[in-house]
């Protein structure tokens, strides 16, 4: 049974990147502590699918369709929420993307915009968005989704890793400016996941002793084990911690 701190009963969270992996299982875990869980993704029918399972554990949910690479539709998205749920005490911001492996000297410039305008641009003006109306309310929690690769170079991912590491860095200034306001902002930063965002490593043979080589626990991680630890960090028992990044790793960078 969780503890009473760990509820999130009454309150409405806003995950972006929901329709699977992380961000899923995030929405999934949101709405088993009691949230409402608003979720987006690009595709309508998964979105629809996750925001179903929602429902099915006896809490409300909303689904809008929406790329994060674009204002209007990130003003949409809140606005939309405000007017179903009334408020929006939680956001995650999930939604990622890597479009380019390989070294900097080959990156497009292409390329680095939308690996950019995904993981630190949308999270960025979301923030703002949702942060007004917190601002408003002196109330509010927000959790980026970052990556170990924020926390150390990852060799043929270094655009990844250079907006992951802009998304901690963002985390503490939300955490700075925003903390008289009563909202708090924290970030995890996992290792690898088992997800289809990174079958194309674990799937491969050849790769993956080499990624457990470096882990101690000597396996990969679930999304559900990201997702309990953004539910601690959404309630009360995380009620004293902000600006902080958790790494997720099974101890790969100790």
């Amino acid at each position: 049974m969780s503890s009473p701190k760990c509820s999130l009963e009454g309150k409405v969270a806003l995950v972006t990147g929901a329709s699977r992996g992380i961000g899923r299982a995030i929405a999934l875990g949101l709405a088993e502590a009691g949230a409402n869980v608003a979720i987006c993704a690009r595709k309508a029918p998964a979105l629809e699918q996750t925001a179903c399972e929602i429902r099915a554990l006896g809490v409300e949910s909303l689904a809008v369709p929406a790329n994060v690479r674009k204002s209007d539709e990130l003003t949409n998205l809140v606005d939309t929420t405000l007017e179903e749920f009334g408020k929006i005490d939680i956001l995650v911001n999930n939604a990622g993307t890597n479009v380019f492996v390989g070294g900097i000297a080959d990156i497009e410039e292409s390329a680095w915009d939308v690996i950019m305008n995904t993981n630190v641009k949308a999270c960025f003006l979301l923030s703002q968005l949702v942060g007004k109306h917190m601002i408003e309310r002196k109330d509010g929690v927000i959790i980026n989704i970052s990556s170990i690769g924020g926390v150390k170079s990852s060799p043929m991912m270094g655009v990844y890793s250079i907006s992951k590491a802009a998304l901690i860095m963002l985390t503490r200034v939300l955490a700075a400016e925003w903390g008289r306001f009563g909202i708090r902002a924290n970030c995890i930063a996992p290792g690898m996941v088992k997800t289809g965002f990174s079958q194309p490593f674990w799937g491969n043979e050849e790769v993956l002793p080499q990624i457990l080589r470096d882990v101690p626990l000597d396996r990969l991680a679930e999304p559900e084990e990201m997702a309990s630890v953004v539910v601690f960090l959404a309630s009360g028992a995380a009620s004293y911690i902000s600006g902080q990044t958790i790494v997720l790793d099974g101890g790969a960078s100790a």
